[in-house]
């Protein structure tokens, strides 16, 4: 009772008669976890844009890095860690088919597909399996004015439609598109509804004009296998710790399903600290890029994934700014970071799928 005093002093009283229940939600937990009092929004009022949400999402991602978003209607993260772990089962020559063309030369899709895991001990940073879905089925064909513009290629590569297994298997086919696109619609408006909310809260109306379209949004289904041998590179540099992802702070807006599998941990009072799992919900957080934009209103948090004793899946859903979106100035008019070398969204992403390019993400 007395936190929720306090934070009702703090950003005022709200009129909805749920407001009671969603502070115990917000405060669940063991009194001594650090993260218990990460805000953790529910779906329905975030989409809704109920302003009530908007302190506690602003409190969490100043002094946290972080929030949730639970109580998902029709969502269910057991039917997505189903349908992922029955595709990355799929033969290996079935799965070739769904290759990025880096890996099979005769696939077309340079971006959208699959991504087979890599165990190079002396060159490899990573050691999982991806499979990337954007938001496009189908794309215009690429005219001749677009082939000299590289602007306009750049716009039509940003645009390339998604693949989907074809296995022989109708239910087994049917179920998997239509559940991972129906992922990538809940988590597309988490990320766009959590813009709206920052852009309310600190008073950047002009905020959401950046996100009205997302190009080259994505989502990745990750598979983190036990390693067979151990590389040396894995290690932290900040404390030794071995790691499955390395320490790194995102850039644009991120929503991560980590389902029940502990291993994220974000930097917090030069520490890092488990994350409390995701569940049937949802983790939010803002990248460097993004956090530029709102002139570094909130906390981009370092992060990392360490080393675990089983096969781990976690999904990532990326949400960027529109291609023609000034990323130079932040909302004040202060040059970013990003500005010193790029106007426009457009050309920053340019550089960024030159590295998935030879980098595999």
């Amino acid at each position: 009772m007395t936190k929720t005093i306090i934070l009702l002093l703090l950003f005022g009283a709200a009129s909805a008669s749920f407001l009671p229940s969603f502070i115990e939600e917000l405060f669940h937990g063991d009194s001594g976890d650090v993260f218990a009092p990460v805000a953790r929004i529910p779906y329905t009022d975030l989409l809704n844009d109920n302003p009530y949400v908007d302190p506690f999402i602003l409190h969490s991602m100043k002094h946290y890095g972080f929030f949730y978003v639970v109580d998902v209607p029709e969502y269910n993260s057991t039917t997505e860690l189903k349908y992922m772990k029955e595709f990355y089962d799929l033969p290996e020559d079935v799965k070739a088919t769904l290759e990025i063309r880096r890996h099979n030369p005769e696939n077309k899709n340079a971006y959208r597909g699959y991504c087979p895991g890599l165990d190079d001990v002396e060159h490899t940073l990573q050691y999982k399996n991806l499979y990337n879905i954007g938001p496009h089925e189908t794309r215009a064909p690429m005219t001749d004015k677009n082939d000299d513009d590289k602007m306009a290629k750049l716009r039509y590569d940003c645009q390339e439609p998604n693949v989907w297994p074809d296995t022989g298997d109708c239910g087994f086919d049917k179920g998997f598109k239509e559940t991972f696109q129906t992922g990538f619609e809940f988590r597309r408006n988490i990320a766009r509804a959590f813009v709206r909310s920052i852009s309310r809260a600190l008073e950047f109306p002009k905020l959401t004009s950046l996100f009205a379209e997302d190009e080259f949004s994505a989502m990745g289904l990750r598979k983190y296998p036990v390693r067979k041998r151990i590389n040396d590179n894995m290690y932290s540099d900040y404390d030794d710790t071995l790691l499955r992802e390395l320490e790194h702070v995102d850039s644009t807006i991120t929503v991560l399903s980590t389902f029940e599998n502990p291993g994220l941990q974000v930097l917090y009072n030069d520490q890092y600290r488990d994350v409390p799992v995701s569940g049937n919900g949802f983790i939010v957080n803002i990248g460097k890029l993004v956090d530029d934009i709102i002139d570094n209103q909130l906390t981009n948090v370092k992060h990392r994934v360490a080393e675990t004793p089983f096969d781990r899946y976690s999904i990532t859903y990326f949400l960027g700014p529109q291609f023609d979106a000034d990323i130079s100035r932040s909302m004040t008019g202060a040059r970013t970071e990003a500005g010193r070398k790029y106007n426009i969204f457009g050309e920053w992403i340019k550089d960024y799928l030159g590295a998935i390019e030879l980098f595999y993400y």
